[in-house]
């Protein structure tokens, strides 16, 4: 690591650390250093700009809501790049648009690649039945046991890492794993009677 990069690494920490003691106007000096290259991520997965403009400042506020629970494991960007491209995969999937398409880092791509059905879904039956999905996956996550769906959301909806959830839920990172697995037997449990 660079001079430069050390600086700035210290800086995030210097301001996250504000933000997490209750200075509001450090996280505007974070949103103000990292918006364009934010806006510049999402943009490469939502095309229209202003909508890539919405996505990006909910990407903000996901992290803003999520910050008193980083602890700088990784660097303030890395995380904040996570929730982005999450935020981003939320979006489109909300949208009924397919993601598997675009170059998306995630670290569970292997679920939409054992799913072969739900790619390239385009005709009027297939946005149906992707909707029809989205409701199923939303129907079962709300029947979920609290953990489990924390757990859940927490990794999938905010991007959290297992260590992250772990911390976040003050318990240890193998039941985190648990609750994680069995939650997504459940959503697919759900899911199979529709994709059968």
């Amino acid at each position: 690591m660079n001079e430069q990069s050390r600086n700035n690494a210290e800086l995030d920490k210097e301001l996250v650390k504000r933000v997490q003691e209750g200075d509001k106007s450090a996280y505007d000096l974070l949103v103000i250093k990292y918006q364009h290259k934010i806006v510049q991520l999402v943009n490469r997965f939502v095309k229209d700009p202003s909508e890539a403009q919405d996505v990006a400042q909910e990407a903000f506020i996901k992290a803003y809501r999520a910050l008193g629970n980083f602890r700088g494991d990784s660097a303030f960007y890395t995380w904040l790049y996570r929730i982005a491209i999450n935020t981003a995969k939320n979006y489109l999937v909300s949208r009924s648009r397919r993601y598997s398409d675009y170059e998306v880092d995630v670290q569970d791509a292997e679920q939409v690649e054992n799913a072969p059905q739900l790619k390239g879904m385009d005709t009027p039956d297939s946005i149906l039945m992707n909707e029809q999905i989205i409701e199923a996956i939303k129907s079962a996550i709300e029947k979920l046991p609290d953990e489990m769906r924390t757990a859940i959301m927490l990794r999938e909806f905010e991007g959290m890492s297992y260590e992250e959830i772990a911390q976040a839920m003050d318990c240890p990172v193998g039941t985190v794993r648990s609750r994680i697995f069995r939650a997504r037997e459940a959503i697919d449990e759900k899911l199979t009677p529709l994709l059968d």
